[in-house]
């Protein structure tokens, strides 16, 4: 194989991985987003003509984030998306991929928490060099009600606690340790 070749193949490499993690991280900073009502973080992963298919809900991108944070703060105190298992076909600059997520739902009640378990099953599409998603159909497979009281317990005083608003600790840059007195705390 010739030196232009090995470079060329290379070059094809890394070209599928940066697409591969772009993906990724558009995917999991959509999850991000919700779980702290960014609507313009929201917003950024998806392109205008894309739409989300909830259940029975069918939302369109323009409309989505406040719709999702509607959904979110009418029934919880606070939501943890997260993307586990993930598979990414590319055809180009079109990506099908399945995303497995959990979702921790913990209740207004403040007693109960839900343990949501499905997946996404995502179209992104690579639009002037950037991955948005398209298309999402969620699926649900499984769910676990639990006690939720044990974030009012000595074990968890003084963590911190999540914010859905950029008052949230992950906002600040850079990361700093603060005293017990600061922050939004359990």
């Amino acid at each position: 194989m010739s030196l232009e070749q090995e470079l060329a193949e290379l070059k094809a490499t890394v070209v599928y991985l940066k697409d591969r993690q772009d993906i990724l991280d558009c995917i999991q900073r959509e999850s991000r987003a919700r779980d702290r009502q960014d609507v313009e973080q929201i917003a950024g992963c998806w392109w205008e003509d894309g739409v989300d298919e909830h259940g029975p809900s069918v939302t369109f991108a323009p409309d989505y984030p406040e719709k999702a944070n509607k959904g979110h703060y009418t029934n919880f105190n606070m939501t943890s998306h997260n993307i586990t298992n993930h598979i990414c076909e590319l055809e180009g600059d079109v990506a099908h991929c399945e995303s497995y997520v959990i979702g921790g739902l913990y209740w207004l009640d403040g007693k109960s928490t839900t343990i949501a378990i499905g997946r996404y099953l995502d179209r992104l599409e690579k639009r002037n060099g950037e991955w948005r998603i398209v298309v999402r159909r969620c699926t649900i497979e499984a769910s676990a009600d639990c006690d939720g009281t044990w974030v009012h317990s000595k074990n968890v005083q003084g963590f911190l606690k999540g914010l859905w608003s950029k008052e949230d600790p992950s906002y600040e840059r850079p990361y700093e340790w603060k005293p017990r007195e600061e922050g939004v705390r359990w």
